[in-house]
């Protein structure tokens, strides 16, 4: 989840919106492989699964507020 919002951070850097939501995808990538690491966690016990359902419902959370944030993003451009 670090990652995501470290392309959150690097993406609200740049100049153009397009580039801010290229950022954002990125992020939403990032969120994916953390949810899919978490899995194989739980799957290898190293984690709990009450812990990976904590995770999954935070991770899953973030990803959707990503999207939210694309689709608004996404239509500054059509105006």
């Amino acid at each position: 989840m670090f990652l995501s919002l470290q392309n959150i951070s690097e993406g609200f850097e740049r100049q153009t919106t397009k580039e801010k939501i290229r950022f954002l995808y990125i992020a939403k990538g990032s969120a994916g492989e953390f949810r899919s690491q978490s899995h194989l966690a739980s799957d290898l016990n190293y984690i709990m699964s009450s812990d990976f359902q904590k995770l999954k419902l935070k991770v899953d959370d973030i990803s959707k507020l990503i999207s939210v944030l694309i689709k608004y993003l996404e239509t500054t451009l059509k105006h």
